[in-house]
């Protein structure tokens, strides 16, 4: 019998449906989550199954929606705020940093506030610098707040089931460039347990270390790798904070070399926190730790010089063939 599959943007949407069926608590809001295109067929349906009163649209204010979300957390909702682009919650910093992020710590844990945002990095978008730039390593730096960047459609259930249902904020960060990838997902709920990374490939030459749309680009490049014989461990941190190590520790004494990818800049992201524990971890490697992330730079409107600033499968490739050098 043949597996289902379903897209990364299915998998979401059967997700929140089942989240609002497990717990009426749970409701979305955001520009329009209820109209025409349903944020690329995430909320599809929806309407129809639950109401007006669970899914309805916001005002154009990041900010206003935010704190309103922030509020209803509070007093013991679950509330789901979609940003259709990431680039625009940067008007939401003020309720992220001094109310969201430290509501529980001020109340010693007695208060919660059960909210995810989900959002969109339009990376392939097309759409230049104000559509295309991802603002992960900026909240990653806040306390109290936990970054989810699923990687294909099984985690991304998995993990939005999981982050629906915790006590802690979460922001859900969703590369446009996985959209439409397709893989085996299971019907029924499943939770995926937040803040521990997975082994998506085994192997004894190099560690590679990933999250969101750099998971697919280094699964192209492993296939790449193959011609020569090269197979890497390769780990999906699917959250960027809290990162457990552990496993990621024992891969890098077994290989003594490791390769971090960002879909992001590279100054304070997760790649140089990965690196820096690596480092404080006293592990000896045969070679110095390598980091792949964006040009420091805004991105291109051009779509020729956009598809210039993305690394590929090949830099991979190329990155890993260098670390086996015997230079």
């Amino acid at each position: 019998m043949k597996k289902r599959e379903l897209t990364f943007g299915e998998a979401i949407n059967e997700a929140q449906i089942q989240a609002m069926s497990l717990d009426k608590s749970v409701f979305i809001t955001g520009l329009q989550p209820e109209k025409t295109g349903n944020v690329f067929g995430t909320c599809k349906n929806i309407l129809k199954k639950f109401g007006k009163k669970r899914i309805f649209p916001s005002p154009t204010s990041e900010q206003g929606v935010t704190a309103l979300a922030a509020g209803a957390a509070i007093n013991g909702l679950r509330p789901i705020i979609i940003h259709e682009r990431v680039d625009f919650m940067a008007y939401t910093f003020d309720q992220l940093a001094n109310w969201i992020s430290l509501w529980s710590f001020k109340s010693a844990g007695k208060s919660k506030v059960p909210l995810v945002i989900r959002a969109c990095i339009g990376k392939n978008w097309g759409q230049g610098p104000q559509h295309g730039k991802t603002l992960h390593s900026s909240f990653s730096y806040l306390p109290g707040i936990i970054i989810a960047m699923p990687s294909s459609p099984s985690e991304a259930k998995g993990l939005l089931l999981s982050s629906v249902m915790s006590n802690d904020p979460i922001i859900f960060l969703e590369y446009r460039a996985l959209y439409n990838t397709k893989e085996h997902v299971d019907e029924k709920p499943y939770f995926i347990k937040l803040g521990e990374p997975r082994k998506r490939l085994s192997g004894k030459d190099i560690t590679v270390v990933a999250a969101g749309a750099s998971v697919l680009t280094a699964l192209q490049g492993a296939e790449q790798l193959k011609e020569k014989k090269v197979s890497i461990d390769l780990f999906d941190l699917r959250t960027i904070n809290q990162i457990k190590m552990d496993k990621i520790f024992n891969s890098i004494k077994k290989t003594k070399k490791v390769l971090v990818l960002e879909d992001g800049w590279s100054k304070g992201g997760y790649a140089s926190e990965v690196i820096t524990m690596i480092t404080e971890k006293g592990i000896k490697l045969d070679r110095k730790p390598k980091r792949i992330c964006w040009p420091d730079s805004h991105l291109p409107m051009s779509r020729p010089l956009e598809a210039d600033f993305y690394f590929t499968a090949k830099d991979v490739y190329e990155a890993c063939l260098n670390l086996l050098s015997k230079k």
